[in-house]
């Protein structure tokens, strides 16, 4: 699976690394807390992803499972080798930082 543990994203955040974050969480659970990133909920993520300049792109939900099934998907649609999912989501990410 391709993963970001909370710590690692934690350290390309401190580094402003060239990354890119979705977060595929409905408007209101985006506005209630975020790590910044652009806000495209699940069901809007396939019509409206732009491919990023990024060097990476990271998706983020509230546990992973979202992020880890948009991420699969997207592989295989567009074949894409930059994007991955936080590991344990957001709840791990507060958890562990």
């Amino acid at each position: 699976m391709h993963e970001v543990s909370p710590t690692e994203l934690k350290q390309l955040l401190d580094s402003n690394a060239d990354i890119q974050i979705i977060d595929i969480r409905e408007d209101y659970e985006y506005s209630d807390f975020n790590l910044g990133g652009k806000n495209i909920p699940l069901d809007s993520v396939l019509p409206n992803f732009d491919k990023s300049d990024a060097k990476r792109t990271i998706f983020i939900c509230n546990s992973g499972k979202r992020s880890s099934a948009i991420v699969r998907t997207l592989r295989v649609k567009h074949q894409l080798n930059n994007i991955f999912s936080l590991k344990g989501g957001l709840e791990k990410y507060l958890e562990e930082n």
